[in-house]
C-alpha cells in the first residue's frame, strides 16, 4: 500500500505501526509498506491524504500510481510525454585516455551527448581486465569538462558508489549488482538518474523490486535496463526478453532502455537487435562502440566500430520515426 500522509501527522508512529518505508515530498510524506497490507487503521485515516493498493510490491513504479516518469538529463528528457528515444554509446571499459578521448570526439561528431565506459569492471573471470578504477573515473569526468558530454559509469559494489555518484552523470547498476543493497540504497539518496539493469538469473517481479528499493528511498530518477536473460541457448551470448520489455512497457511507469550489445555478445547481430528495439518504442538504447574493437581489453567480440555504429545510427532513425519516436 502506498499512503500520502499529512505533514502534521505521527511519523515514525506511522512507520511502526505499518513497518513502512518513507520519503519526504514537497507536501507530503510517502509511505510505502507490504503489498499484504490493504487496510488503514481507523484512528490514522485523520492523517491519510491518499491510499492505494496494490496486488504485488510492484507499487512504486506501477502505472496504478503514476502513468509515466519522466527523466530529464541535462537537456534531455526521456519517458513521461516525451517521444524521444535516447542514444547511450561508448566502449565497454576505459582503457586509456587516447582510446576514451577518441570517442568522446566521435559522440560529438554525430551528435550523441551520453557516453558509457565501464571503470569498475565486474568480470566474470579473476584473470581478465577488471578496468582502471578511479582512474578510468576521472578520465570519464575530464571527457564531461572538454567536451560537454553526460558520463554514464557501473558501481561494481559498494565500496566505490559514493565515487561513482559523485562523479557521474548517471549511475548504473550492473546485472551482477542488482541485488546489491549497499549500492541500492546509496542510490535511492540521491536525486541523479540511476539505470538499473536487469540480473541474467532474475524475473520482472525481482527486477522492478529492484527499482522499487531506488524509487522507495526518495529517488524517482530510475530507468531500467534489458540487457538478456540466461537461457537454453547457447549459440548467443544471451536471450533478450522483448516480451519482458512489453510487460514492462505495459505495467510499469519507468523509462525503459534496451541493450543489444550484452544479450547478443556477437557485433554482427547488434544491429538487427537494436532495430528491433527501437520498433518497440522504447525509451533508450545502450550499444558499444570502440575505436578499434579488436584490440578491446573487454567484450571485443561484440562492440561496434565507429563505421559500423554510424551505419545503425542512420538505420534506426526511420524505424524510430515508424513508430512515434525520434532518435536523439
Amino acid at each position: 500500500m502506498i499512503l500520502h500522509i499529512k505533514k502534521n501527522a505521527p511519523l515514525q508512529l506511522l512507520l511502526d505501526f505499518y513497518k513502512a518505508a518513507y520519503f519526504e515530498a514537497e507536501e507530503t510524506y510517502v509511505l510505502i509498506t507490504s503489498s499484504s497490507v490493504k487496510e488503514i487503521e481507523t484512528s490514522h485515516k485523520e492523517y491519510v491524504d491518499y491510499n492505494k493498493t496494490f496486488e504485488s510490491d510492484i507499487q512504486l513504479a506501477s502505472k496504478d500510481y503514476i502513468t509515466k516518469r519522466s527523466i530529464q538529463i541535462g537537456d534531455i528528457l526521456i519517458g513521461g510525454q516525451s517521444n524521444n528515444t535516447l542514444m547511450i554509446t561508448g566502449p565497454c571499459s576505459v582503457e586509456s585516455m587516447e582510446q576514451i578521448e577518441t570517442s568522446a570526439q566521435f559522440l560529438i561528431k554525430n551528435n550523441i551527448k551520453i557516453l558509457r565506459a565501464g571503470c569498475f569492471k565486474p568480470r566474470t573471470s579473476p584473470y581478465t581486465f577488471q578496468g582502471l578504477g578511479s582512474k578510468g573515473l576521472d578520465m570519464l569526468v575530464e571527457m564531461r569538462e572538454k567536451y560537454g558530454l553526460k558520463i554514464i559509469t557501473e558501481a561494481k559494489d559498494a565500496t566505490h558508489i559514493d565515487e561513482v555518484i559523485e562523479k557521474s552523470d548517471i549511475i548504473q547498476i550492473g546485472a551482477k549488482a542488482m541485488y546489491d543493497h549497499g549500492i541500492l540504497k546509496a542510490c535511492s539518496k540521491t536525486q541523479k538518474p540511476v539505470l538499473i539493469k536487469r540480473g541474467f538469473g532474475s524475473t520482472l517481479q525481482e527486477f522492478v523490486q529492484s527499482a522499487e528499493f531506488v524509487l522507495s528511498g526518495g529517488n524517482p530518477n530510475v530507468m531500467l535496463c534489458e540487457r538478456g536473460i540466461r537461457t537454453f541457448e547457447n549459440k548467443t551470448r544471451f536471450t533478450l526478453d522483448l516480451c519482458g520489455v512489453s510487460y514492462l512497457k505495459e505495467y510499469t511507469n519507468l523509462p525503459i532502455i534496451l541493450d543489444p550489445s550484452h544479450a547478443m555478445g556477437y557485433r554482427y547481430g547488434v544491429a538487427d537487435l537494436a532495430r528491433a528495439c527501437v520498433a518497440m518504442g522504447i525509451d533508450g538504447l545502450l550499444i558499444e562502440s570502440h575505436p578499434n574493437p579488436k584490440v578491446a581489453q573487454s567484450d571485443a567480440s561484440q562492440q561496434l566500430d565507429f563505421d559500423q555504429f554510424v551505419a545503425l545510427q542512420n538505420s534506426l532513425i526511420p524505424v524510430a520515426e515508424a513508430v512515434g519516436m525520434q532518435m536523439i
